[in-house]
């Protein structure tokens, strides 16, 4: 591979109301008990001044949750476990979360379901004055005085379960404890945008995030009052989507909605104003809460300090996930590293970056968490404990991003910074792969982008798959260094390196090649041979060699790269195991595939030893092993390898990554040479999808998809499906490769095998004779491709009735294949097989026999019973078998073949088909013509609706249907017909192996 160098309820309503008082008790100097009310009640200690004599004794506000309450079972089941342990002890129970999470409607509706606790207060603590306003309302609500110290001292002495609720407790700079009644008793929940309060309940709180999917999809409809019909469920899910889950925006989508009558059109009203939708307040609510999802994040920014301010809008910028302490800890080096001109966001990106720097000049980590830390003091930022990312909330980053007072300004700032932090080191592959994210988002047009730092980002581009950006950004840097430093500069050698890379990426082989070849001459001038940067342009050239088929031209330089790097680096640095990998493929290409395995094994070991089983190279390396085992047609070995290559890529970079497009590609081909076409087609349709999507209809890795696609569609039957899809890629290659490339004759071979398919055999003959000649003379007798094509020659040889011409080709075949892959391999089998099939046409039944129980023995101990090979194999068995006159021996093989066809392929494919009518001959041989002919007219009318009235096989069924409805006419069915019915044998044809 080239290397390129404050919250309030929502939904809750506080009545305030008389109660009825049971009598009065013996009393003391604060007068007595009063009698027992119908169940808990919540007392609201907040900010009551002015109560009247009844309230001051019975000033109970009673509570009600939320009608549309939905969701948080496991935050109601944890404090419910809580609460019911260690009765007349104190217990604190916290609820942390991003404000407009529901809280507070959590941890009412808990209150709602126990009635253990007699005496329940609500506690404004957003601030000290608030406290004490509560506490001095709970003494004059109990009659007990009229200050905060009379209310403390009233649950102090008071021995029934009471508790309280201390609400919007988000001041990180107010400490709570002071205001816990001393004693060790009473409960209490918390309710704070601030995590850092469950310290005090260290194994007591839970974090109130968004809802789940279907709970936020309950709460729209009710909020919205629409019934929940299946149609009313599936818009409803995704709106809360849209809206990340969470409760308030929720709430406020539905109040719209209501009022509005739009939930079918609600999602493109919202797209098209988010903005005013989230800070827009409903005309009628279900509770108190005065705080739109805007303005309730707004209160706690404004609290933020102006440096934590400004970290926050600078996130704002890039993805709201994942955000690495990597990009200020790299940038602020950069900026005690490098000095010169600037323009205006550069010297702004320096004064921001100067927050992070010690008294003793360098990255301070401290100061980066003081800051983090203050910001998720209110949850506006996350970080993961872990890996020290940080995440913001999907509608935080919208609000924050909306609201930058200069857009432009922070985000070319941010560019800057983003500019300084990457890492262009060869460990840093990862690093640069997590932040392709924040680039997409950070930089609309790559254009912009500092001349700085334009190899930066070209690189992370790269990396992450997004070739025509980089490319872009790389042709740009080196006109850049081409006016700056000249065209013979080292800086310049490796800008143009990186864009011969780059257009080898973008499969342009024919613009890399001059490139490289200029690179490779100018470091041999002025550096020598031996020079490492020699040998990567060296390498890189033989790489571009590869892809355009001169394999041939590419194996003496990689030859010369591995020998320089094992005696200039040793066996197991990285470059020589790059090197080896290389050399490995060649091999691979030139269909030495014994000589690739023992190099790709030891560099996979060595990648594993070095870097670990998920490193990115050693997923390379163990791809390439794969692909070496299913050329050896050790599909079972290659197939775990490749899983584990798709599932660690899928993680590491995305579905949507070339390199994982890639690695399911090959899986996909593999359960193709496993039989498992079924499994194989979506794996191919979503890659073909993909490569469209990214790399257009004409890139090489595009069309190596959809000829895979094809040849899927093939085994499954589907070769009208096929068609269109080869002539597409046959005439892409003919037009960009030429005639002659190995990918234009593997093409015009696929193309040759569907329309012998379609029984276009005339059609496919001279397709398969021009592949055959190029083949020889391009790769010679001896490499695999070249029996491929004229064992694809000889089948068309076959179908056409020209048995002796077919006849030495396959002998020819199978003896090549015997020599290269070995008596066991699947290909020398098929050339088995095939040339079986011929010795039959021949009449040499005898000859064909023995043959064919090889093959059935070592496809079964290769691909088990139910393989399409195998049941290939089986059914020609039976054919000779028939032929000799051996029915019952067949017989059992037919019907096995039949019942394994019907379950694998389905009751029209053209295999299952043919199965079906050998059996039919078998049946009227052995004296049963009417049912023959009963599957015989099911043959004929499934051959005519599935391949056409003028396919082989439809007129082969035909004939066979005809004489046996004349032998039914003129004789008894126990008679047998003078003349035996010829069978529909099963030729081998191989479609080009996939890549």
């Amino acid at each position: 591979m080239s290397i390129p160098m404050t919250e309030m309820q929502t939904g809750t309503h506080f009545h305030i109301h008389g109660g009825t008082g049971g009598p009065g008790g013996a009393g003391n100097q604060h007068g007595g008990d009063g009698g027992s009310g119908e169940g808990g009640a919540l007392f609201y200690g907040s900010q009551i001044t002015n109560l009247n004599q009844e309230a001051r004794h019975q000033g109970q506000i009673e509570l009600i949750t939320s009608q549309i309450f939905k969701g948080r079972q496991d935050i109601l089941d944890k404090m419910q476990q809580y609460f019911s342990q260690e009765p007349k002890k104190r217990r604190i129970f916290v609820l942390h979360g991003l404000g407009g999470t529901g809280k507070t409607q959590a941890a009412l509706k808990f209150l709602e379901s126990i009635h253990e606790f007699a005496k329940r207060f609500f506690v404004n603590a957003s601030s000290p004055e608030a406290l004490k306003t509560s506490f001095m309302n709970i003494a004059i609500s109990q009659g007990f005085g009229k200050t905060p110290e009379a209310g403390f001292q009233w649950l102090i002495s008071e021995n029934k379960e009471w508790t309280l609720l201390f609400d919007n407790a988000d001041d990180p700079k107010l400490k709570l404890s002071p205001f816990f009644p001393q004693c060790t008793h009473g409960n209490i929940i918390i309710t704070s945008r601030n995590p850092q309060l469950a310290a005090y309940g260290p194994a007591s709180h839970s974090q109130v995030g968004d809802l789940d999917k279907e709970n936020a999809a309950l709460l729209l409809l009710a909020r919205a009052v629409k019934e929940h019909t299946d149609e009313n469920h599936t818009l409803a899910m995704g709106i809360v989507q849209e809206l990340s889950c969470l409760p308030l925006a929720i709430v406020q989508a539905g109040a719209y909605i209501a009022k509005f009558k739009c939930l079918l059109d609600y999602l493109d009203i919202y797209r098209q104003n988010r903005e005013e939708l989230l800070r827009q307040h409903p005309d009628q609510t279900l509770d108190d809460y005065e705080w739109t999802v805007y303005t309730t994040w707004q209160i706690s920014f404004e609290e933020l300090s102006p440096v934590a301010a400004q970290f926050l809008q600078f996130c704002a910028v890039l993805h709201h996930r994942n955000i690495p302490q990597s990009i200020f800890a790299n940038a602020t080096q950069w900026i005690l590293n490098n000095e010169g001109n600037e323009t205006e966001s550069m010297r702004e990106a320096r004064k921001f970056l100067q927050n992070f720097v010690s008294g003793s000049g360098s990255w301070s980590k401290q100061y980066f968490r003081n800051i983090v830390a203050e910001i998720e003091e209110y949850s506006l930022i996350q970080s993961q404990e872990a890996s020290g990312m940080l995440d913001m909330h999907p509608l935080v980053h919208l609000w924050c991003s909306s609201t930058l007072p200069d857009k432009v300004t922070t985000r070319a700032c941010m560019t800057n910074v983003v500019g300084m932090a990457i890492d262009l080191g060869p460990d840093a592959y990862l690093e640069r792969i997590r932040m392709i994210a924040h680039v997409n988002m950070l930089v609309p047009d790559f254009t912009v982008v500092n001349s700085r730092f334009q190899r930066q980002y070209a690189r992370v581009y790269y990396d992450g798959g997004k070739f025509e950006q980089a490319k872009g950004l790389y042709e740009l840097n080196l006109r850049r260094q081409r006016e700056l430093l000249g065209k013979y500069h080292p800086a310049t050698l490796m800008a143009m390196a990186n864009l011969a890379a780059t257009y080898g990426e973008l499969g342009r082989y024919r613009e890399a090649e001059p490139l490289q070849i200029s690179v490779l001459k100018e470091h041999q001038k002025f550096l020598g041979d031996g020079h490492p940067d020699t040998l990567r342009a060296m390498a890189n050239l033989a790489v571009t060699y590869g892809q355009l088929g001169r394999h041939r031209e590419a194996e003496p330089l990689e030859i010369s790269v591995l020998k320089e790097h094992q005696k200039l680096l040793g066996d197991g640095h990285p470059d020589t195991l790059l090197a080896m990998a290389n050399l490995a493929a060649t091999y691979g290409e030139l269909g030495r595939y014994r000589e690739a395995e023992p190099l790709a094994i030891s560099v996979l070991k060595e990648r594993q030893k070095l870097l670990g089983d998920g490193h990115p190279e050693t997923l390379r390396a163990m791809g390439n092993l794969a692909s070496t085992y299913r050329q050896l047609g050790r599909y079972r070995e290659a197939e775990p390898l490749e899983i584990s290559v798709l599932k660690e890529r899928q993680k590491l970079l995305g579905d949507g990554h070339p390199d994982t497009l890639r690695a399911m590609s090959n899986l996909a081909v593999t359960y193709g040479q496993l039989g498992r076409h079924r499994e194989a087609e979506p794996l191919e349709i979503s890659v073909l999808k993909e490569h469209q999507k990214l790399l257009g209809d004409g890139h090489p890795d595009t069309l190596r998809a959809m000829s895979n696609l094809a040849v899927t569609y093939g085994q499954l039957g589907r070769h009208r499906e096929a068609e269109p899809l080869e002539i597409s890629v046959l005439k892409e290659h003919q037009k960009f490769l030429g005639d002659g490339h190995p990918d234009t004759l593997r093409a015009m071979a696929n193309l040759a095998v569907t329309y012998g398919q379609l029984g276009r055999h005339r059609e496919a003959e001279p397709l398969e004779i021009s592949v055959l000649k190029e083949h020889q003379k391009l790769l010679g007798d001896g490499h695999p491709d070249t029996p491929l094509a004229m064992a694809n020659l000889a089948a068309t040889y076959g179908e056409l009735g020209r048995y002796r011409e077919a006849e030495p080709l396959e002998i020819s075949v199978l003896k090549e294949r015997q020599k290269i892959f070995g008596d066991g391999h699947p290909d020398t089998l098929s050339a088995m097989a095939n040339l079986a099939v011929t010795y039959g046409q021949l009449g040499r039944y005898r000859e064909a026999e023995p043959l064919q129980i090889s093959v059935l023995k070592e496809r079964q101990k290769i691909f088990g019973d139910g393989h399409p090979d195998t049941l290939s194999a089986m059914a020609n068995l039976a054919v000779t078998y028939g032929q000799l006159g051996r029915y019952r021996e067949a017989e059992p093989l037919e019907i096995s073949v039949l019942k394994e066809r019907q379950k694998l392929l389905g009751d029209d494919h053209p295999h299952t088909l043919r199965a079906m009518a050998n059996l039919a001959m078998t049946l009227y041989d052995t004296g049963r013509p009417r049912k023959a002919e009963n599957l015989q007219l099911e043959v004929v009318a499934k051959c005519r609706d599935v391949l056409g009235t003028d396919h082989p096989d439809t007129v082969n069924a035909t004939k066979d249907l005809r004489a046996t409805q004349h032998a039914l006419a003129t004789a008894k069915d126990s008679e047998k017909p003078a003349n035996r019915i010829s069978k529909l044998l099963s030729r081998v044809k191989f479609p080009s192996s996939k890549k």
